[in-house]
């Protein structure tokens, strides 16, 4: 029989761009199989060496976890769905406020009566918002719509999380800021959006990166934290200080046009680890800045952020606890998958052997910026420059997409990250290899594949094309 199969984002460049194809098959394992007999380039994304399931992969039928059933031999049916779901980039119990100054002043009386004439919310709940201390971990995309809608909303207090300024870049879905803040601080041009929203809002700021040093410290004095951050190293760093605080952890992501949506409380449901124990391998989920995302969709995956953020706060409704929400903006659709707890989780399960936080760039396999430490594997767009001036025999290699190259190019070969493993036979082994991406950060991971496969005389372009766009060429774009 057929079954109509979700693929991912990620990986809908090996299907030729279709978000579902039909595939034959009684059970899983038979699904799989015909899928990655047709598609075969997705078998590497779903498979490890050992021909197990990757662990940054998740399997659905319908609405139901295979690790949870049969696993690949879970059986499917006619009008079953088959989902992956790779990571991306119940109920739970209010927040306890009372023992903080929640009283209501007339002119909050009035800002808030839309609140205060719906019986779900009335002056109890609106006193639990004034009284909530809310973190937000980055003042990008999805922290955004969250500052401004929990502002509004009347959340007593909001820390914010960030350490980078505003980008030309940023503005095109990053509505906490404007074009006069370029080159300002998010933070203070976040404090300055929210204050305008509602000046009855505390703001509490914390310009540095989130690491494990400092991660339990900040998050201590919080009710709840929303995960508005946009790496894997960083989430499991939030997710794991909050199963390690007992605090829940308002998760979200983007990807093109992809949401996910959930509320991870370790206290009465699962973690993040739960539903992804390992985060892939670098260079498979690209991230915004690498693989672009639509505008508006932050918004949306934000907006729901808070929603999801006040129902906690007031103990109201049902939230996403156990249930992750897949949206697709090209579609418009909502898919809801049912999420378990993980007896055998690292940190929530029934023996957890993590009990402090870790190195989390380690845990996700992040290289260091220099691949050799003593600079071999980098080169400055200065120094090309040069050697392209004196007519140097070298190779210069695009690793970037295609849609990219057509915004702006150097005139490079163009060979995409993910075909760079099939393409290695068109590569001058004798040649000095320099090899270039947007920012440095593919080509970076370029470089490291080459050079294991013997390919010595490697080099990344340290800042990619946006610096040579800026020190080098400055007639090209920057994108």
């Amino acid at each position: 029989m057929a079954v109509k199969v979700f693929i991912p984002t990620p990986l809908r460049s090996y299907t030729g761009q279709q978000s579902s194809v039909e595939v034959e098959g009684a059970n899983v394992q038979e699904i799989l199989s015909n899928l990655t007999r047709k598609y075969s380039q997705i078998r590497q994304h779903l498979y490890a060496d050992d021909g197990g399931l990757r662990s940054y992969v998740n399997i659905y039928v319908n609405d139901q976890d295979i690790r949870y059933l049969a696993k690949e031999q879970t059986s499917v049916r006619d009008h079953d769905t088959v989902s992956i779901v790779p990571s991306i980039a119940g109920g739970s119990g209010a927040v306890a406020t009372a023992e903080r100054d929640t009283r209501l002043h007339n002119d909050e009386i009035l800002r808030y009566s839309r609140h205060l004439i719906i019986p779900e919310v009335g002056m109890q709940g609106q006193r639990k918002l004034k009284g909530a201390r809310v973190l937000i971990v980055g003042a990008g995309g999805l922290g955004s719509p969250l500052a401004l809608y929990l502002a509004a909303a009347g959340v007593g207090t909001l820390g914010i999380v960030d350490f980078d300024v505003v980008e030309l870049t940023n503005l095109q879905r990053q509505i906490l800021h404007s074009t006069g803040d370029i080159g300002r601080s998010k933070l203070e041009s976040a404090r300055e959006a929210v204050n305008d929203v509602n000046p009855h809002v505390k703001v509490e700021l914390f310009n540095t990166r989130l690491t494990s040093e400092n991660a339990k410290e900040i998050f201590a004095d919080y009710d709840v934290v929303v995960d508005g951050t946009d790496n894997f190293a960083t989430r499991y760093l939030v997710n794991d200080a909050c199963v390690l605080l007992g605090k829940p952890n308002v998760y979200g992501s983007i990807f093109r046009f992809d949401g996910q949506i959930t509320v991870f409380d370790a206290k009465v449901g699962p973690c993040y680890r739960c539903l992804y124990p390992a985060p892939p391998p670098p260079g498979l989920i690209p991230s915004c800045a690498e693989g672009g995302v639509l505008g508006v969709l932050p918004g949306i995956i934000g907006t729901l952020q808070a929603l999801e953020t006040i129902k906690v706060i007031l103990g109201k409704g049902d939230t996403l606890v156990g249930r992750l929400v897949l949206f697709d903006a090209l579609g418009f659709t909502f898919r809801e998958l049912k999420l378990q707890k993980d007896p055998h989780c690292p940190i929530c399960g029934e023996h957890p052997s993590i009990h402090e936080l870790i190195d989390y760039e380690e845990f996700c396999g992040i290289p260091s910026t220099d691949l050799n430490g003593d600079g071999d594997s980098e080169i400055s767009v200065e120094e090309l420059k040069a050697k392209l001036d004196r007519g140097e025999d070298i190779e210069l290699i695009d690793v970037r997409e295609p849609h990219e190259y057509e915004i702006v190019n150097i005139g490079a070969r163009l060979i995409p990250l993910r075909e760079l493993p099939e393409r290695t036979q068109e590569i001058s082994p004798n040649k000095e290899i320099i090899v270039h991406c947007k920012t440095g950060e593919r080509s970076g991971r370029a470089v490291k594949f080459l050079k294991g496969v013997g390919f010595r005389h490697a080099r990344n372009l340290v800042g990619g094309i946006q610096a040579w766009a800026a020190r080098i060429d400055k007639s090209l774009p920057q994108y």
